[in-house]
């Protein structure tokens, strides 16, 4: 059976259950209308009798004498003859009058007269008006019992029992009943009609797919939405996002982005353009793109069926971690070729002291290996820090800057007390500054420098490094990130790439900042500073003991 099969009926049923419920219920509600009738009507004639100033004497009167009356004196007496008038006025079953001892004064059958009645009167001796279903010499009915008073006292002398038969209380049951039957039938016909229209609707707005098959897609979709490490928007023609994983919630920023248009994302400029389809570069995923602490490539594709635009599709792929894994690796290949220069020196310095202790010349090849001012070790380098990682990091850098005529010192101010406890985003940010100050000073004409500074504050490193170039042409757009500029002017040799816009965003998520302390110009290069919040372990007293 269809879905849209079950669906009709399980609406039908629905319908019928809440159709049947309310019948029962109004059905139940005119019963207890019907019979609060006839107990109010009981009680209204059972008061009107009870109050009327000659049946008051005429109880008192008889309830005064010591002897009960006979049925003879009170056939046809007026008590009786105010009952029967009040019986066929009223319709009511029997109107019957005691007096305070439960003798008949007043009933329907004469031959009742005189006898005591046959249900409890005590409540009306006592005062008070009741009102009940029961069964009585008549059968059960809707009666109501009042006490009659004495003329001018709160006396009760007697009761007035009036009653109405089940029978004539439920005369109106039927047409109420007929009805809510009418009633009930047309929600049934309303419920059909509206179940089958919804039938009707579902089957066309779904194309005739089942509901199971939808399931089966949605998982789908979800498994290859999810499945995937990228993260996948797409969004309409009308520019509204239609479909967003997690991947792309995470990598953006934005929780919810589905149902949000395009331009209202709250992204850089750069990267809507990139979304958007604006720019081709970044669509191919040529170009990388900072989004927070990550870096991304953006791949952007229309879609299409049938000729028919269905909007686009942006593949985001985060690639932060090969970023990071890039600069170590160029950390290490710095310090390869550091220790490959040193090598090669050293085999130089070798074949050298052979050839002179060869030629015999052994005093000239003693004063040749000891002679410091040729060996670039560590003494030599003037690198006056302890740090390993950190010495060693400048240590290759300088090695490099050497071999492309660049001299790199380290200020006699630096003093660096802590260990590195963020290689990567240190390595990352000084070894881009370096680089920069290395590229700038080749593009100058000599003496060409670096100079480098380190101090560290608890867990805080600040990194200052100046060089022999030509300064900043354009300060302001220094951050800019503009891969396809190849010259080598002062301004494109520190803002070239992602290197420096890099460096800021890693110094932002850590809490610090990167800024140019002096533009510099004729004579003079430029000098950036850095500082990295939670970069550094601070020695304690106790690490220094253990050393």
């Amino acid at each position: 059976m269809r879905f849209a099969t079950h669906l009709l009926l399980w609406q039908l049923a629905c319908v019928i259950a809440v159709v049947g419920v309310c019948t029962a219920v109004f059905t139940w509600l005119g019963v207890q209308q019907l019979r609060a009738e006839a107990e109010s009507s009981a009680l209204g004639i059972a008061r009107t009798v009870a109050t009327d100033g000659d049946v008051r004497r005429a109880v008192e009167q008889i309830s005064a004498q010591s002897a009960a009356p006979t049925a003879a004196a009170l056939r046809g007496g007026p008590l009786a003859e105010l009952a029967g008038e009040v019986e066929d006025t009223t319709g009511a079953l029997f109107v019957v009058i005691t007096d305070d001892r439960g003798i008949r004064l007043a009933h329907p059958d004469p031959q009742r007269l005189g006898e005591v009645v046959s249900t409890s009167f005590a409540e009306a001796l006592a005062g008070r008006e009741t009102v009940s279903w029961e069964a009585g010499t008549l059968g059960e009915s809707a009666r109501a019992k009042v006490p009659v008073f004495a003329p001018g006292t709160r006396v009760p002398v007697g009761e007035v029992s009036v009653g109405f038969a089940r029978a004539s209380v439920f005369d109106d049951l039927p047409p109420l009943l007929i009805g809510v039957g009418v009633a009930a039938a047309a929600a049934l016909l309303i419920g059909a009609l509206v179940s089958a229209l919804i039938r009707r609707r579902l089957e066309a707005l779904t194309l005739g797919v089942q509901p199971e098959e939808l399931a089966a897609l949605v998982q789908n979709q979800a498994a290859v939405l999810d499945g995937v490490g990228e993260g996948v928007l797409a969004y309409t023609p009308d520019r509204i996002v239609t479909v967003a994983n997690a991947s792309a919630a995470r990598l953006l920023g934005i929780p919810e982005p589905v149902g949000l248009h395009i331009d209202d994302l709250p992204l850089p400029a750069e990267l809507r353009a990139a979304i958007s389809g604006v720019d081709s570069a970044k669509v191919r995923g040529q170009e990388p793109l900072i989004v927070g602490d990550r870096v991304v490539f953006v791949d952007t594709r229309p879609v299409t069926r049938s000729d028919r635009d269905l909007g686009r599709v942006a593949v985001i792929r985060d690639r932060t971690d090969i970023v990071r894994l890039s600069d170590r690796l160029d950390t290490v290949s710095t310090m390869t070729g550091a220790l490959r220069a040193q090598r090669h020196e050293f085999s130089n310095r070798l074949h050298v002291a052979a050839g002179l202790i060869d030629a015999q010349r052994i005093a000239e090849a003693r004063d040749y290996l000891s002679d410091g001012s040729t060996t670039r070790d560590a003494a030599d380098t003037s690198i006056p820090i302890d740090e390993p990682f950190l010495r060693s990091l400048i240590e290759a850098k300088s090695i490099e800057a050497d071999e492309r005529g660049v001299r790199l010192t380290m200020s006699e101010a630096s003093l660096v007390l802590g260990e590195v406890a963020a290689a990567e985003d240190i390595a990352s940010v000084l070894g881009n500054l370096v680089d920069n100050a290395v590229r700038a000073a080749v593009a100058s004409p000599e003496p060409r420098w670096v100079e480098v500074e380190l101090l560290d504050d608890a867990d805080t490193l600040v990194i200052t490094v100046a060089d022999s170039g030509g300064g900043i042409a354009d300060p302001s757009r220094l951050f800019e990130r503009n891969a396809e500029r190849t010259d080598l002017a002062p301004d494109a040799v520190h803002g070239r790439g992602i290197g420096l816009p890099l460096v800021h965003e890693i110094a932002d998520r850590l809490g610090g900042d990167v800024r140019l302390v002096d533009a510099g110009g004729t004579g003079s290069g430029a000098v950036f500073s850095a500082r990295l919040p939670r970069t550094m372990k601070v020695c304690t007293t106790s690490d220094v003991e253990d050393e």
